[in-house]
């Protein structure tokens, strides 16, 4: 493949996607959503949503239309509410349940249902929820909602937005006030976003430590949101330029959260000339346009406080490392080894497969790069991605940093976030 050059644009922010249509479906009104990313993910979200009342339907200018029920209105669903692969559905929608008075079945598919959810069942149980989960507390899993909840002040024990997350939705439909307290700072989207829809939500630092509250029976007002590109999407992009000779490539419209862009900062650490351009906020979140261009990269020591700035980010960051000069040592990612896959593993053995140097450590990877030579690629065997999308997205940047290409297993997982994935990088590489 040649150079990537031009410009483009990725696909909506997921994680913004997810809540822009939670909230619009708790909200009493109309809120439209443009920009709203529409793979397999965000739509298990809005078809959960519709089976507890929500009207959500895309509209004839591209933008997304929802009527939502109002905080405390959700129904109960007819039938289980399958989420795919989306863990990050199945955990923020059990929070939601968890405080009104219905019950709701989750299902998953394989690699879904083997993803842990006692960390979220813990907070919720303690709030009032009941649960009946699959042995090891994962999916098939049947839920019931406690009207009322009861606040509670919880502690996360493992830096998750997810479980942050679900426990300030439960917050929404409980009376009082529910806190939750974050050691390590996580995306913050859902405090962004719930005070832009009217929720009384109040962020302290403590000692070094946030504090989140917020005031249940809250009323949400319905918004217009802009929903900015996926900083987790355009980091295949990036590095893919950084690796590729001849590459100058610009991505719009990036979200450029601080608790989301620990990649780009790692990137321009490593030598990789990333420039931002037009830096500016949209909805309560910043963006910028990010000009890539090829680079020569050298291995570096992740610090580990960085990690939930980049949680997603790493597999694509080893690819990355691969091909620089010198090592590349990362630490404290014990939180990849429960993501759609164990997401350490993997990538040292698809790396490995593709002719890097890799060593596996308990909460991490050592990787010997190649000092800007191209990895040897696959031959053979395809890499197995255990239906992991970024995994599949990884290695195909991998393929197009080789020698001999690299043979993915199975590329239908990248639909789950990013459908327009492969058409997108043939269009980068012709321009």
């Amino acid at each position: 493949m040649g150079a990537l050059t031009g410009t483009i644009r990725v696909p909506g922010d997921k994680s913004i996607s997810h809540r822009a249509l939670m909230f619009g479906a708790l909200a009493v009104g109309e809120t439209r959503v443009s920009g709203l990313l529409e793979g397999h993910d965000v739509l298990a979200t809005a078809d959960a949503l519709r089976a507890m009342g929500a009207a959500i339907e895309k509209t004839s200018d591209g933008e997304w239309s929802i009527h939502g029920v109002g905080v405390g209105g959700l129904l109960q669903p007819d039938q289980a509410l399958d989420m795919g692969n989306s863990g990050t559905s199945t955990r923020l929608l059990m929070g939601l349940v968890a405080s009104h008075g219905i019950s709701a079945t989750f299902t998953g598919d394989a690699s879904l249902s083997g993803r842990p959810m006692g960390r979220v069942i813990d907070p919720l149980g303690q709030m009032g929820a009941g649960f009946e989960a699959s042995p090891g507390g994962t999916l098939p899993l049947m839920m019931k909602g406690s009207l009322p909840a009861v606040p509670i002040t919880y502690r996360l024990p493992v830096a998750s937005a997810q479980v942050k997350s679900a426990v300030l939705l439960a917050g929404l439909n409980t009376p009082g006030v529910t806190t939750v307290i974050e050691p390590v700072p996580t995306r913050d989207h859902t405090e962004r976003m719930l005070k832009g829809f009217g929720a009384d939500l109040s962020v302290e630092l403590v000692e070094g430590e946030r504090h989140i509250r917020i005031r249940g029976e809250a009323e949400l007002k319905p918004q217009t949101i802009t929903v900015p590109s996926d900083p987790s999407s355009a980091a295949f992009f990036i590095v893919a330029a950084l690796l590729t000779p001849g590459s100058d490539l610009t991505i719009e419209n990036v979200g450029l959260n601080d608790t989301r862009a620990g990649l780009i900062g790692m990137l321009q650490q490593m030598g990789g000339s990333i420039e931002l351009l037009d830096e500016r906020e949209i909805g309560g979140e910043p963006v910028a346009d990010l000009r890539v261009k090829h680079s020569a990269l050298k291995g570096i020591e992740v610090d580990p406080q960085i990690a939930p700035s980049m949680i997603d980010e790493f597999p694509i960051l080893f690819v990355a490392a691969a091909c620089a000069s010198g090592v590349t040592t990362t630490s404290g990612l014990e939180e990849l080894r429960v993501k759609e896959s164990d997401r350490l593993s993997a990538m040292a053995a698809a790396l490995t497969a593709a002719g890097a140097r890799v060593k596996e450590t308990g909460d991490g990877l050592i990787i010997a790069g190649t000092g800007g030579a191209p990895l040897p690629g696959t031959s053979g065997e395809p890499v197995t991605t255990h239906l992991d999308h970024r995994i599949a997205m990884s290695m195909a940047v991998a393929g197009i940093a080789s020698s001999a290409g690299v043979e993915v297993d199975d590329t239908r997982p990248i639909a789950t976030s990013f459908p327009t994935f492969e058409t997108l990088l043939a269009q980068a590489a012709r321009d």
